[in-house]
């Protein structure tokens, strides 16, 4: 910069270099301190999106109760216990909710009586439905043209209060050919989870399946590495025939948005006292006395 000093001489004004390293460094540090605060906001607008797709599937669930007097299954086949392997009718408690999350066209159009496995509703299966992915969730970008992927859901309904298979005799509210009624649910619909999220490992067999993809325990922890690579595909399950189940866990940090039966959605942190997570996953197990959950 030239400028005239009072003798009437240029002068010249810049900056050094050392001053330049000096703004440069210091930028470099505010923009240090706003992209975590940034990064936070974000992941806290997700959280709450994920915690309005929860809601969401209550409204569902209980408009579903309202016009058909019981609560959905959890799963729909014709024998136990239930494998988190491609074989039987596998009917999910989200396809019957279909109807009731604005998806009445894809309702019509699979044949729940040939099961979800069938190549007749295989195109249904690759379907990915928003409101059953987390924000959270890092859907693959090749989902369009993917041949092997599968559409998957991030929430997971409540079958019981221990890792045992899914079958007719669960303690949960959603399990194989379950029809509970909410005069069932003895705890107290409050008190009484019924569906919360998880994350989808590899082998995931989509939100159509009504097997571990769409059925947990009432276990909260965090969830473990991923292979991205390999979890949306039509047959690769590394638990073929396995009985296991897991518990819920989620994208978010420190817990899961949690649906209680009475429509609430609630945050449920990882540290939560294990009994009282298992008093709530219970539809009717008289654990009143442990339900001293600080919400």
């Amino acid at each position: 910069m030239r400028t005239i000093s009072k003798n009437g001489r240029f002068s010249h004004r810049g900056f050094t270099l050392v001053e330049l390293l000096v703004v440069i460094a210091i930028i470099g540090i505010l923009v240090g301190l706003l992209l975590p605060a940034v990064q936070a906001a974000r992941e806290a607008a997700r959280r709450m999106s994920c915690a309005n797709n929860v809601a969401q599937l209550g409204l569902a669930i209980h408009h579903y109760e309202f016009a058909m007097e019981r609560l959905p299954s959890g799963t729909i086949n014709s024998t136990g216990p239930i494998r988190n392997e491609p074989i039987g009718q596998h009917v999910s408690w989200t396809v019957q909710l279909l109807p009731y999350i604005e998806q009445n066209a894809l309702a019509r159009s699979i044949d729940i009586t040939k099961g979800v496995y069938d190549p007749v509703n295989l195109q249904f299966r690759k379907v990915q439905i928003a409101s059953l992915a987390c924000s959270s969730f890092p859907l693959p970008s090749h989902s369009g043209v993917d041949d092997n992927f599968l559409g998957s859901s991030t929430y997971a309904a409540c079958y019981g209060d221990s890792e045992v298979p899914v079958d007719d005799n669960n303690n949960g509210v959603f399990y194989r050919n379950s029809r509970t009624k909410f005069s069932d649910i003895d705890d107290g619909a409050s008190n009484t989870i019924f569906v919360s999220e998880k994350v989808s490992e590899r082998g995931d067999l989509g939100w159509m399946s009504g097997t571990r993809a769409t059925l947990r325990y009432g276990a909260f922890g965090q969830p473990g590495r991923l292979d991205h690579s390999q979890r949306w595909t039509t047959d690769s399950n590394p638990d073929n025939g396995s009985l296991v189940m897991g518990g819920f866990s989620s994208f978010h940090a420190g817990g899961c948005n949690t649906l209680l039966g009475d429509g609430s959605v609630r945050f449920l942190v990882y540290s939560a006292d294990p009994v009282v997570i298992r008093a709530l996953a219970t539809r009717n197990g008289q654990e009143l006395d442990h339900l001293k959950l600080d919400w």
